[in-house]
This record gives C-alpha cells, structure tokens and sequence, in this order.
C-alpha cells in the first residue's frame, strides 16, 4: 500500500512538472503536437501506477524522453516558420467579408453548425457583419468584425480616462495578504477604516478586498455576516 501511494505521487508530481512545460495553456488551445502529448504521458503514466511489476523507472524515462522531444520541438517551431507551419498548421479564414469559405470550411471539416455556435459565443449573429473569421491552429475562431460594427471606445468619443492599474487582493477569504497591503503602500491603520467604512469588524468578515493603483476598492463580505 505505501509503495502503491509513494509512485503514485512521484509519477503524479513528475507529470505536472512536464505539463508545466507545454505553459498555461486549457486543453481546447492546446497544439495537435501538445494534446497528442498529454494523452501518451497519462498513458504512460497509467502503467507504472497499477502494475507494480514493472520498475518506476520504465514509465519515467519514456516520459522524460517525450518531454525532451517536445522541448527540441518547441525550439524548431520557435527558429523555423515552416517547420511549425508543418506541425501545427496554419490559420484558415472561414468568412471573408461577410461571406463563407466553403472549400475552407470542408478542408478543416468545419461545420456551419460548428460556426454559428463559435460566432453566438462571441456576439455575432449575423454572418454579413463579419469581416474576418479565422480558424486558429488551435481550433479557436477570432472574430473581426467590420470597424461600423464595433463597440465604440473612450478614445472615439473623445472621453479622458484615468488608468485604475491592476487591483491587488488585500484580504482573501478573511486572511490578510501583507506583502500586497505594503505593496499598495498602505498600513493597518488604512485596512482598518476600510474596514469600519464597509461595515466589517475583523478581516475575518471579509471574503475579499482588493485596492488598485488609483485607491479604488472592491469589498466583499462573506455570506451570513452582517
């Protein structure tokens, strides 16, 4: 039993180690290379964790092994645009000002369902006010509109904006990130008077908080407390 839980947690460990490689990537971005990966590792991984017969190391080193192939290829891809033209594919336009690429859609056996759904996803509900949709090598759909179609910005409407920054959580579910608070250039003096101005008596109310570059704060009690 406790060499059952020991590889186990090794191989399980060692494959979140290699995971980290491919980068902070979901399974519906990942490259045909990177999926084809993952699912060999788990495989491999498999082995070793039910058959304790065969030694730790056969599932370790045909893991390190794709590990290092996928990190040569990652290099090609990065130094050759057709190598990883070749690997991953390229980038096809299913809609062209308004209108379907069929033999597109066809080659990459994408469905008009398939689009639709892609497109309600991103807003669009009219095909004629698209001019660009591109299918990804990651099988992701980008959507540019036509410039009348989009949402106006500040800058187009001549509206000064001030910058916010990007907000640091103060307290995370009542437990208080001091290296953040210090960061922000606040004290315990300041979180209290947040605190009392938010009707909290204790961190320990609060689920979160969080204060950006311009002094704006965000509060939240938790649930049940006054």
């Amino acid at each position: 039993m406790v060499i059952a839980f020991v590889r186990t947690i090794v191989l399980y460990l060692f494959i979140i180690a290699g995971i980290r490689l491919m980068g902070k990537r979901q399974v519906g971005e990942l490259e045909p290379s990177e999926l084809v990966l993952a699912l060999i590792i788990a495989d491999l991984a498999a082995v070793p964790m039910q058959d304790f017969g065969i030694p730790l190391l056969s599932g370790v080193i045909p893991i390190l092994t794709l590990l290092a192939i996928t990190m040569i290829i990652s290099m090609l891809s990065m130094k050759s645009v057709k190598f990883r033209a070749l690997l991953c594919g390229r980038p096809s336009i299913i809609v062209e000002n308004g209108k379907l690429h069929q033999r597109e859609m066809r080659k990459n056996r994408f469905t008009v369902d398939e689009l639709m759904e892609e497109l309600r996803m991103k807003g669009v509900t009219d095909i004629s006010t698209v001019k660009y949709a591109i299918l990804e090598t990651n099988g992701q759909i980008s959507v540019l509109p036509y410039s009348d179609q989009k949402p106006p910005i500040a800058a187009d409407v001549n509206i000064q904006t001030t910058e916010s920054g990007l907000p640091l959580v103060i307290i995370n579910d009542g437990r208080v990130l001091e290296h953040n608070l210090k960061t922000r250039g606040y004290d315990e003096a300041w979180l209290g008077k947040q605190l009392q101005a938010h009707g909290a008596k204790t961190p320990k109310e609060v689920y979160l908080l969080t204060a950006d570059e311009g002094g704006r704060v965000y509060f939240a009690a938790k649930e049940g407390q006054e």
